[in-house]
């Protein structure tokens, strides 16, 4: 990527320079970094790495530490190309090492209990912790693996305790979390904060770095400050070209801002030809939606529920296929279905809410009132779950409460569709 280099420098310059002009990600570069792309030196190293570990294992004599290494590095490929068949390969090598060993080794099952937060199998992720903790744990390791299967699993309470117990001025795992539980609160600046912070600690670890600039990228769009979001995302492309969420990120930013639809539709085709996972599917799909082309969006929307519907992915992708099948793809019992599965998995005010909104979506009001009454009233929401709350109170009559959620909603308007955006300023005006 070194070739690349002066040209994210002078994008470096646009951004600085033209606060006042409306157009945030520059066509020139990313013509550049699409034309001039090669494979990122991390995932030459991460293909070394599973050559060389994977060499080494004996089937005859198994062992821990080849093992364990070429599994974190199937994991990592996982992270780098989006293909799940990497990580359920990774999860058999360890659940091999975890019965070699009898069971009395705690690494391999806090390594399962991490992919399983990754796949959305969050009561797994608290049985495999649990296991690990039985055989022993470091305090550290214990706390902070905690708080991430808690935090999935809407347990808030003890989140804060373990905030309280890990705090530290010098940890990067510390500030990345805070910050996840700051966005929660809906404290978005202590979030973007705390982000920036984890960002600073990341030291040499460019996955580190990377993770918690894409992470503020991401809340500065929640913020509404766009310019800030491509700085940080160009910043870890800079790093390496291999951070296919952050170019996704500048897809979205042309899209909401910059009304580039052309534009935002290279850039998730290109991720779309570099990822085996289906989300820059989803992402075409919002473009066709904001440009009207209903029979397009149909297609993508089509597609992306094929791939993402897979039993592979287990429910990674359900917040975005009960957004289609209470949208384009017209079939809200099967978004039904699919929330009330997502609330076995975590129970958590966002879920009640898809859950909610597929009951209304589908002509059970009453049910789906009753729901939010219970679970979802006066709980903080994000932008998606505004909107849903919005609509459906909007549907009711209850015009107060829809301006309220329509008002929240807006504040988040960049987290949303094009089409959503025009809705609720349509619904805003009256």
């Amino acid at each position: 990527m070194k070739k690349l280099t002066p040209v994210i420098a002078t994008l470096f310059i646009f951004i600085s320079c033209n606060h006042d002009k409306k157009i945030i990600v520059d066509h020139g570069f990313i013509d550049s970094l699409i034309g001039n792309y090669t494979e990122p030196a991390a995932i030459k190293f991460n293909k070394d790495e599973i050559e060389f570990w994977g060499k080494r294992i004996n089937p005859a004599n198994p062992g821990f530490v080849n093992e364990t290494k070429y599994a974190g590095a199937l994991a990592a490929r996982f992270h780098l190309k989006g293909d799940i068949k990497d990580i359920k390969l990774a999860d058999s090598v360890l659940y091999k090492v975890d019965s070699d060993f009898n069971h009395k080794e705690a690494a391999p099952l806090v390594s399962l209990a991490s992919h399983a937060i990754t796949q959305h199998q969050f009561k797994k992720a608290d049985t495999l912790l649990e296991m690990a903790k039985k055989i022993g744990l470091k305090k550290y390791e214990s706390i902070a693996t905690s708080f991430d299967v808690d935090f999935e699993l809407g347990r808030y309470d003890l989140c804060a305790n373990q905030l309280r117990t890990i705090r530290s001025s010098n940890d990067y795992g510390y500030f990345f979390r805070k910050s996840k539980f700051e966005h929660y609160k809906g404290n978005l600046d202590s979030s973007i904060k705390a982000m920036l912070t984890a960002s600073d600690l990341a030291g040499e670890s460019i996955p580190l770095k990377q993770a918690a600039l894409s992470n503020a990228a991401d809340l500065y769009i929640h913020s509404g400050k766009l310019q800030k979001a491509a700085e940080l995302y160009m910043e870890s492309i800079h790093l390496s070209a291999s951070d296919l969420h952050s170019i996704t990120g500048l897809g979205w930013i042309a899209l909401v801002h910059d009304k580039n639809d052309s534009l935002a539709t290279k850039i998730f085709e290109f991720v779309h030809s570099k990822s085996r996972a289906p989300d820059p599917l989803f992402k075409l799909s919002q473009v066709a939606e904001a440009t009207g082309d209903s029979s397009l969006q149909l297609k993508y929307a089509k597609d992306f529920a094929t791939r993402s519907a897979d039993s592979a992915y287990g429910n990674m992708y359900n917040k975005y296929l009960i957004e289609l099948y209470t949208g384009i793809l017209k079939d809200p019992a099967k978004a039904e279905f699919i929330s009330k599965k997502e609330l076995t998995s975590r129970a958590t005010p966002q879920t009640y809410a898809w859950y909610v909104w597929s009951l209304f979506s589908n002509d059970k009001k009453e049910q789906a009132y009753s729901y939010y009454e219970k679970f979802v009233s006066g709980k903080p929401l994000e932008g998606l779950e505004l909107y849903y709350m919005g609509k459906m109170m909007q549907a009711l009559k209850k015009g107060y409460n829809a301006q309220q959620f329509f008002k929240a909603a807006f504040d988040n308007k960049y987290d949303l569709s094009p089409s959503k955006v025009r809705d609720l300023e349509a619904a805003l005006k009256e």
